[in-house]
């Protein structure tokens, strides 16, 4: 097999796989590509059943939106988007078909104009709407993702399965609520809307026009944000037949009011770590604009000002032009449809390529300015660090001096205290002792003669004590042995001359 036919069969496989991902029914999970649009990549749970139809909404080439689809009623259910503003204008916009819908073999894999989709979809119509059905009647297109919030210079949400019936009236108050909630209530609380997601929907009634696309009972808004660390839930209701203003509901109440009651965020949207603070302020502005609203509706004049003209019609979507097609246009497209389908491949084909290449690019791009952004991150944060452990010494210099201040302070208040109480201890003394104390080393010095003489007198008397008692014991010595002498018959005399 030669590489032209390798190319080709990878091209009507990769067209296939695209086919598959961007039209899915209800056994699918998710809407492919388009799960990006949802919070944590979950699209809400309740609101589907076997009829309805998940459509990733793309358009040159790019996934713009989420739609649930409902082909029995011939209107969405819902739309899913982030946070946008619009951009200019580029051309007027013709309202788009989604092929697929009513030709599940249709070979298209984006929206297309109703036009082209006359000569080139079976059973064009008989799943979703056209334009002839909002023709002579007293009802126009109403976007879900409306025309206020598009960033799209493509005009993508010019769809009619993004569209329910509205009047003319009701559509203008509509968009112009949704204008001032986005600029002054959600997205300037939401980082600036890189953090926010929206669902908005439609509740279907039993009117219907031209017994084919059901009428809106009531239209409604969810919003999410996930910033980090002060994200919020809300939502919003405004019904059709009541001349009420917008009604701001939590998220929780919204999901009672819907058919079954669904779960439109997952986790409830971070419930647990919501900043109520910013709800606060939020639901603020809301009432503000419910004021803004009752003022306009009480205002008697049937004709708007010029202003407030201008501005509806810069909110409003401009209606595309009804066009014809003769005979020969029909037999010309027929022929021509052939090679715009072979051309459509080779675009897909081109197209595929290229946004592989980009890719790889991107991501080779990616990781250098990661690794890159890393490091600075890494340079910046202890540039960061150490001037904060700098600033806090410098900081902490005069507390510890005012620490050490108090420390000395509060020794020198310990020693006046412990003088105090000496002085108070002194002055407590009798002066009796006072004098007794003074007194005394002049009887101590008068004292001293008197003990000398004493001592003196003590000395002697232990001389003569010693003396008597050594001649005493000395004489009694001697008389006994002169009576031992005695009376063993010697006689001792004495004479004169000293002879014994």
């Amino acid at each position: 097999m030669g590489p032209a036919r390798w190319l080709a069969l990878g091209g009507l496989l990769a067209l296939a796989a695209l086919l598959e991902a961007r039209l899915v029914g209800d056994d699918e999970a998710g809407f492919a590509e388009c799960d990006a649009f949802f919070y944590a990549g979950t699209p809400p749970a309740g609101l589907a059943d076997a009829a309805h139809v998940r459509i990733c909404q793309r358009f040159e080439g790019a996934a713009r939106f989420a739609t649930l689809y409902s082909p029995r009623q011939r209107a969405p259910a819902f739309s899913a988007f982030r946070a946008a503003r619009p951009a200019p204008r580029r051309a007027e916009p013709r309202w788009l078909v989604e092929p697929q819908i009513d030709d599940p073999n249709s070979s298209f894999v984006e929206v297309i104009h109703e036009a082209e989709a006359i000569t080139s979809v079976n059973n064009l119509g008989s799943k979703q709407a056209l334009n002839t059905d909002y023709v002579d009647s007293d009802y126009q297109r109403g976007q879900l993702y409306p025309f206020p919030l598009n960033s799209d210079p493509q005009m993508a949400i010019f769809t009619l399965t993004n569209s329910v019936p509205m009047t003319q009236s009701f559509r203008e108050r509509w968009y112009m609520n949704l204008d001032s909630l986005m600029d002054r209530a959600l997205i300037p609380h939401c980082g600036d809307g890189e953090d926010l997601y929206l669902l908005a929907g439609a509740v279907p009634s039993d009117r219907r026009v031209k017994d084919r696309v059901a009428v809106p009972e009531s239209v409604w808004l969810a919003a999410c944000c996930a910033f980090p660390g002060g994200g919020w839930a809300m939502g919003f209701v405004k019904h059709v037949q009541d001349s009420d203003v917008i009604e701001d509901v939590m998220v929780k109440d919204l999901e009672k009011l819907l058919p079954s009651h669904p779960q439109l965020f997952h986790n409830n949207c971070g419930e647990t770590e919501q900043d109520t603070e910013k709800m606060k302020k939020i639901l603020e502005v809301v009432n503000q604009v419910q004021d803004e609203e009752r003022k306009v509706q009480s205002q008697e004049s049937s004709v708007p000002l010029a202003s407030t003209q201008s501005k509806t019609d810069a909110l409003l979507a401009p209606e595309a032009p009804q066009e014809s097609r003769s005979l020969w246009g029909k037999f010309l497209g027929f022929v021509a449809t052939p090679f715009v389908k072979l051309l459509q491949v080779m675009y897909y084909l081109v197209v595929a390529v290229l946004k592989s290449v980009v890719h790889l690019v991107w991501c080779i791009t990616k990781q250098v300015i990661s690794g890159m952004g890393s490091c600075l991150c890494r340079l910046g944060s202890a540039t960061v660090s150490y001037f904060v452990a700098i600033g806090e010494e410098l900081l902490s210099i005069p507390w510890k001096v005012l620490r050490v201040t108090g420390k000395v302070t509060r020794a020198l208040l310990r020693i006046l205290c412990c003088l105090l109480k000496v002085v108070c201890r002194v002055l407590g003394i009798p002066v009796r002792v006072l004098l007794d104390v003074a007194t005394f080393p002049v009887y101590t010095m008068g004292a001293v003669p008197l003990v000398c003489k004493d001592i003196a007198v003590g000395l002697g008397g232990t001389v003569s004590l010693i003396l008597d008692t050594a001649f005493g014991t000395m004489g009694g010595l001697f008389q006994v042995v002169f009576n031992v002498f005695k009376r063993v018959g010697y006689k001792v005399t004495f004479d004169n001359s000293g002879e014994l």
